[in-house]
């Protein structure tokens, strides 16, 4: 370019002394001159103090850009086509600090480098001013400018560049008009010769591409070729490309259908609407129509191609559009007719957008389920277990039977969960001598078997022991060789007072132990007969017998204490209710209501229960248990609150039970809350105070004493208040 050296150092040295007036307006610049800004200062001073602003003109024209319309005439040598070239610009001028910027509009296939033809900077005059710099006021309409030795003809400019100027005082000329590139217009009118000939084509795939790539319609279809020979319903899934609108199938194949998979039914592409259309030879189908233009036998003749914009003898073919397909809609398919059922959310919104549908109903496209053929397996013969027999049946290669993992995990014993129901149970026979048997049941419910255990009385005449080993019961009346597994007892089948046919032998369930009780009532929804709001509603439904009951109830109580006996209670209510309620529901009620009773009501007995304890464990620090309370005992009076000597006692870990810890405290606690530490203790030193032991109860003399119509002992509760009883079902109150 030409002045390349020239305006690079007056820019460089422009730009610092823009940033050092900028810093300090006072200073001079490099050599000791002001800079030019300063001597233009001034005007552009003036000129803001009649437009009444008061900021510096870099504030003050901030974002401002003056632009002019301009052309060039540009030599073309060695060229018989053309001489010059004319070449527009536009120059922009930026009020804030006089720089100029000139750019060259693109022009399409003019084959010459255009953009920004002179950067942004401040541009001297030419000589002999080259020492001073372009202002605002160098600049108008029609005149000649010269950049670097470039002549400019600026023949015109925007609005706000003519108002800028006329406010600074300047004098517009007329606008002048650009001349014609002679090339451009010898161009134009070749072009414009040539294009009836040769008509030019745009398909406008372009567009159609950069709007819709990677958007797709997904449809749900069927294909029913269950009329032909060996076919069945096939489910597709149809995919339209609203790129170009192509359209691929794919088949979902189910599990284990036989068919072979395949990656498509059909392959992307157009699809057409009338097929299979037939054969077509080679160029038949084709988007474009050329002619062959001869121009006979002569010296200048013309051989060429012309396209044909009439297009005769085109083969016109309809292909499916995003238009076609909706729901309920069958296409052909090249000869198979396809169902279009359902589609994804994004084809919903699409149709909603685009056509203003609403109604997406789908169409179930799952065949009906195969009727269900019955197995039928042979009868079992009685060799092995009938699951291992049914095993032999199902495979080629017998498997063996598999067990319920899952709940043998969850419902196997572990700690002090037994998961195991224990029943006290007695044989009912006619046989005098198996009248009087006693036997426990047991029923795991890990694996739903059970056992019979007959305990051992001395001088009965029984052996006892284990009646029946563990195992699984099949309940009776069942055919023995038969196809299907047989039956067997349940959990749910089991409460007190239900008879159990165990392999031919009945028994009567008479009682049961703390764990089943509680285990019952806590998983109530199986077992309905320890659910206390049933049994109660069994019990409302005498509420005519209430005050008999009442009265019933007052005259069994001698001693007025409002509890009776669970004799006396289960009499009543077995008489009142007359067989409405069984004895396991009976018990429940009894249980809902019993009066807590304290089972250590002897300081003597609670003592000797904790020695037996200690001799167990071979417990002896006492005397430490004494030191540690002197310890904290700091006003030495011999006495500590009880909850101090209860956690004392839980961290030393005395070999106790809670409720005879407790027990235990409470006999030795004064009427403040404190307990002697050194008397309790000592007491318990079964070394040093040794209590007579306890004198253990024949379980004979105990079965005899609490018997009642076969019920071997222990009770469920001993009393039950029945004032409570009567309150909660029948609103009595106390008289």
């Amino acid at each position: 370019m030409v002045g390349k050296e020239k305006f690079h150092k007056p820019q460089h040295w422009g730009f610092c002394n823009n940033v050092r007036m900028l810093m300090n307006e006072d200073k001079p610049g490099i050599g000791g001159e002001l800079c030019l800004r300063q001597k233009r200062k001034p005007k552009y001073s003036a000129f803001l103090k009649e437009m009444g602003i008061d900021a510096p003109p870099w504030v003050a024209f901030d974002k401002q850009v003056l632009s002019f319309d301009a052309y060039l005439e540009d030599e073309v040598p060695e060229k018989s086509q053309e001489n010059y070239r004319i070449r527009r610009y536009k120059i922009y001028f930026y009020l804030e600090d006089d720089t100029i910027q000139v750019n060259e509009p693109g022009v399409r296939n003019s084959g010459l480098p255009q953009g920004t033809f002179i950067r942004r900077h401040h541009i001297p005059l030419p000589p002999p001013d080259e020492d001073q710099f372009y202002t605002v006021y160098h600049f108008n309409i029609n005149i000649d400018i010269v950049f670097y030795g470039w002549k400019f003809k600026i023949y015109d400019c925007d609005t706000f560049t003519k108002i800028v100027l006329k406010n600074m005082g300047v004098k517009l000329n007329a606008p002048g008009q650009c001349p014609e590139d002679p090339y451009l217009k010898m161009r134009r009118e070749k072009l414009d010769f040539v294009k009836p000939l040769r008509p030019y084509e745009s398909f406008g795939t372009l567009k159609q591409f950069l709007n819709y790539d990677r958007k797709v319609l997904r449809f749900f279809c069927l294909w029913d070729d269950s009329t032909s020979l060996f076919g069945d319903r096939r489910e597709l899934i149809l995919r339209y490309f609203l790129s170009d609108d192509t359209i691929e199938i794919r088949e979902v194949l189910p599990h284990k259908s036989g068919w072979n998979a395949m990656p498509f039914l059909l392959q992307r592409g157009k699809l057409p609407k009338y097929g299979p259309p037939g054969v077509y030879q080679p160029g038949e189908i084709t988007d474009r129509i050329v002619l062959n233009v001869y121009g006979g036998l002569v010296e200048n003749r013309v051989d060429g191609y012309l396209l044909d914009k009439y297009k005769l003898g085109k083969v016109h073919q309809e292909f499916y559009k995003d238009s076609d397909l909706s729901i309920g809609t069958t296409i052909n398919v090249w000869g198979r007719k396809v169902l279009l059922c359902d589609c994804d959310e994004f084809t919903k919104s699409y149709y909603k957008t685009e056509y203003g549908i609403e109604n997406f109903t789908s169409i179930d496209c799952k065949p009906p389920p195969p009727p269900k053929i019955e197995r039928k397996f042979p009868p079992y013969t009685g060799f092995g277990s009938e699951e291992d027999s049914l095993r032999s049946c199902i495979g080629l290669m017998p498997t063996p039977h598999r067990k319920n993992f899952r709940k043998w995990m969850e419902k196997d014993s572990y700690g002090y969960i037994s998961n195991t129901l224990r029943f006290f149970a007695k044989l009912i026979t006619h046989d005098c001598a198996d009248v009087d048997r006693l036997f426990v049941i047991s029923y795991f419910l890990s694996d739903d078997t059970l056992s019979v255990f007959e305990p051992i009385e001395r001088n009965s005449g029984l052996t006892g022991g284990m009646f029946l080993k563990r195992i699984r019961v099949k309940r009776p009346g069942q055919e023995v060789f038969k196809s299907e597994l047989s039956e067997y007892i349940k959990a749910e089948e089991l409460y007190v007072g239900a008879r159990v046919n165990v392999n031919g032998y009945l028994f009567l369930l008479l009682n049961a132990d703390e764990y089943t009780l509680n285990y019952m009532e806590k998983h109530s929804d199986k077992f309905p007969m320890s659910s206390i709001e049933l049994a109660l509603q069994k019990l409302k439904k005498q509420e005519s017998k209430s005050e008999e009951l009442r009265n019933v109830f007052i005259a069994a109580d001698d001693e007025q204490r409002k509890m009776v006996d669970y004799n006396t209670f289960r009499d009543i209510l077995m008489t009142l209710t007359v067989g409405e309620l069984t004895d396991h529901e009976l018990i429940t009620i009894a249980r809902h209501y019993h009066v807590p009773e304290d089972a250590y009501e002897d300081v003597n007995v609670l003592i000797a229960l904790a020695h037996e304890r200690f001799k167990r464990n071979t417990f002896e620090n006492f005397e430490r248990l004494i030191a540690n309370c002197v310890y904290q005992d700091r006003e030495n009076k011999k006495v500590l609150p009880t909850k101090d000597i209860r956690r004392l006692c839980k961290s030393s870990r005395l070999p106790l039970t809670h409720d005879l810890l407790v027990s235990l405290l409470s006999k030795f606690e004064d009427s403040e809350g404190q307990i002697n530490y050194e008397s309790f203790f000592c007491a318990l030193n079964w070394r040093i105070n040794p209590v007579p032991e306890l004198e253990p109860r024949s379980y004979l003399k105990e079965r005899c004493e609490d018997e009642w119509l076969g019920m071997p002992s222990p009770i469920p509760v001993k009393y039950i208040n029945y004032v409570k009883l009567l309150k909660e079902v029948f609103g009595l109150e106390d008289e």
